[in-house]
């Protein structure tokens, strides 16, 4: 993770010879990562979620 964000930063700063098209390229991957990145932990989310309501709705059926 270190090498990626190093070498990230040395791109951001090397800005001699870069184009709109090469910053657009840039920020639809991160976009495009974020974008994973949030659907998978919603999902994620999702299932836990899921998993708390049927231990509640469980021990609130079984209480007197």
């Amino acid at each position: 993770m270190k090498n990626l964000k190093a070498k990230v930063l040395q791109f951001l700063q090397e800005e001699e010879g870069l184009e709109l098209s090469e910053y657009a390229v840039a920020g639809s991957l991160i976009v495009l990562g974020a974008v994973a990145a949030f659907t998978t932990l919603g999902g994620d989310i999702a299932v836990a979620i899921g998993t708390i309501s049927d231990v509640i709705t469980t021990a609130g059926a079984g209480a007197p």
